[in-house]
């Protein structure tokens, strides 16, 4: 490769994804992370780099800026990177070539042209011809740029193909949003040490996470609006079941109602599809070309959801189907231009790039925090300050508790510490998380565990708004003044403003709510003096409190924590301590107070 290793004086040009930003040489213009992130990487020069940063945060730019840098020193002569499908391996070429490096996305094999600076490759690809990229690093020194870097342990043979490739690289830039898998793989040139309790965690170099970016105005502040709703569904033993998101229930019956609601034949999604909708409109007041994405479950229900939402807008939505060849097309296509909706399976869950997305529905079955937190990271890249991101969930314990722990930071696991005790107050959210993280495809998602089932009806109910850890709003039907309330939130405000806002809205329909008579109240369950607003870090300090009075009652009865648990949930009602709410939680404090006082 003769052509002359990238300058900062050529690299003037970015890609519209990150506006407003230049590469090394103007590092003025750097987000304060990257350039952070650079001066940690240029004190130490390592071979090997880990860098976490929430999507939406600008990990290309970064990774450009930092090659850009390395090729003008001549510490490398080629780059090659790596990415999870061939649309982002397209948008890595696209993105480079705007700041003056040629990454060839269609290379398989032989010499490279020598107009480029290097290839742009999946990890699939890598799997099958290890070698040849192997001999590629070997010729010329190279910096390797790993995106997304977790998926490196998707597969024993992907990993192993990422070390026999790249072990002999100069240089590994390793990206990722999501340091966390949902098995113990380890993932390739990833240092790994172990903690207090000797568990051995991933180690980035550095870490921005999403509350630092929403603080800095990096990324948008996201607004969930939970629907629960009576679902009906029938068995394979023909026996027919009706139960309501959010109420305890077995794992399987989760499931079920989970996949009742999401059945585009019921009321369910079409309420909640108008709803978003509704949220979309809104929003567009302020932000124009402003976007709406649903996450489907499968083609069909994605099919299913365009043709409901060509009924409820008037306008057919742009289909992404994870097969069709004209996939990646469409994706560009619907980012430059102004289309209200986009419907797809899982091509745009990660890495994807359409700043407009504003709006989500969460309508698949997929239930992993890695999933969740690529999906919701659709939605939060920012372009100018005050806009919002709103996405809508059904009332499934596990997403609520995804959604509440937005701003925790992760880390890869390979051990996992065995915690059975009954006053773990982490102990049963840790076995529900344990059984959500099985990584499934949508293909099987009708296999395994769950029981084939025929949904039969669906409702939806407006249940809660979730920002910033806290909780909002009371129960109320579709089209409801209540609903609407909180549907037409402005769609620019500043982080506090949705805080604020969100605190009025509420006092408001509680007021409302209290000068009707009670028949002709919109409001189904709970009172707003039982679902008192408080934050996740709050709910988790309650629940300390109350396994904390549970083990001193331990002693005083003498029976085992698991039994003054169980006998708490009997008088009280509700779910396990994981899944309890606030007012749930505080009621069984009160109750074990009250055991203990009777026993003096």
């Amino acid at each position: 490769m003769t052509t002359t290793p990238t300058t900062p004086s050529n690299n003037t040009h970015l890609s519209p994804a990150f506006p407003g930003r230049a590469p090394w040489g103007t590092a003025n213009k750097l987000r304060a992370w990257q350039q952070a992130a650079m001066d940690a990487y240029l004190e130490r020069q390592p071979r090997d780099f880990l860098a976490v940063a929430t999507p939406g945060a600008g990990k290309t730019t970064f990774a450009l800026t930092l090659a850009s840098w390395l090729l003008h020193h001549h510490v490398v002569q080629q780059v090659t990177v790596v990415a999870p499908t061939e649309h982002l391996k397209k948008q890595w070429a696209e993105a480079a070539a705007r700041v003056g490096i040629k990454l060839d996305p269609d290379y398989s094999a032989g010499p490279l042209s020598k107009e480029y600076h290097g290839v742009a490759l999946t990890y699939a690809g890598v799997g099958v011809r290890p070698m040849l990229h192997r001999n590629r690093v070997e010729q010329r020194k190279t910096l390797v740029i790993l995106d997304e870097i977790h998926h490196a342990g998707d597969s024993r043979s992907w990993g192993e193909a990422c070390l026999e490739a790249f072990e002999p690289a100069t240089r590994r830039l390793a990206l990722t949003g999501t340091p966390f898998r949902s098995d113990t793989n380890p993932i390739p040139f990833v240092e790994y040490a172990e903690d207090a309790e000797g568990v051995r965690r991933s180690v980035a170099d550095y870490t921005y996470g999403y509350g630092d970016a929403l603080a800095n105005g990096v990324v948008r502040p996201v607004i969930f609006l939970s629907y629960s709703g009576n679902m009906r569904w029938r068995t394979k033993a023909g026996d027919e079941i009706e139960a309501r998101l959010g109420e305890p229930m077995t794992k399987d019956a989760i499931s079920q109602a989970w996949r009742t609601a999401l059945d585009p034949r019921g009321e369910w999604m079409p309420s909640v599809l108008r709803a978003a909708d509704h949220r979309l409109t809104e929003v567009r007041k302020a932000v124009p070309d402003a976007g709406g994405l649903v996450i489907a479950s499968d083609q069909d229900q994605a099919r299913a959801y365009a043709k409901l939402l060509r009924e409820i807008t008037g306008t057919g939505p742009t289909v992404v189907l994870s097969d069709d060849a004209g996939a990646s097309q469409r994706i560009e296509d619907f980012r430059h231009g102004d289309d209200r909706w986009m419907v797809a399976v899982r091509m745009v869950s990660e890495g994807v790039d359409v700043p407009r997305l504003a709006v989500g529905v969460y309508a698949t079955t997929v239930s992993t925090p890695l999933f969740f937190a690529q999906a919701i990271g659709r939605f939060v890249r920012s372009r100018r300050r005050g806009e919002t991101a709103s996405v809508f969930l059904p009332t499934i314990p596990t997403l609520l508790g995804f959604a509440n722990e937005m701003e925790v930071e992760r880390d890869h696991v390979l051990d996992k510490p065995k915690k059975e005790t009954e006053d773990d107050p982490y102990a049963e959210e840790a076995d529900l998380l344990k059984e959500a993280e099985q990584e499934q495809s949508e293909e099987d998602a009708d296999t395994g565990d769950q029981l084939p089932f025929e949904a039969l009806e669906s409702d939806a109910v407006f249940d809660r708004v979730m920002y910033d850890g806290a909780e909002f709003g009371m129960q109320a039907h579709p089209g409801s003044e209540e609903e609407q309330d909180y549907l037409g939130i402005p769609g620019l405000l500043e982080p506090d403003q949705v805080q604020l806002l969100l605190q009025k809205r509420q006092a408001r329909q509680i007021a409302h709510s209290r000068k009707k008579p009670d028949d002709e109240a919109d409001l189904l369950e709970v009172p707003a003096e039982r679902r008192p607003v408080v934050t996740h870090k709050e709910l988790l300090e309650k629940r300390k409190q109350l396994n904390t009075l549970v083990g001193a009652y331990v002693h005083q009865s003498g029976k085992p924590h698991g039994v003054i648990h169980n006998e708490l949930r009997r008088a009280c009602g509700g779910p396990p301590s994981a899944e309890a709410t606030a007012g749930q939680i505080e009621a069984r404090i009160a109750k074990v107070r009250e055991w203990a006082t009777r026993m003096r």
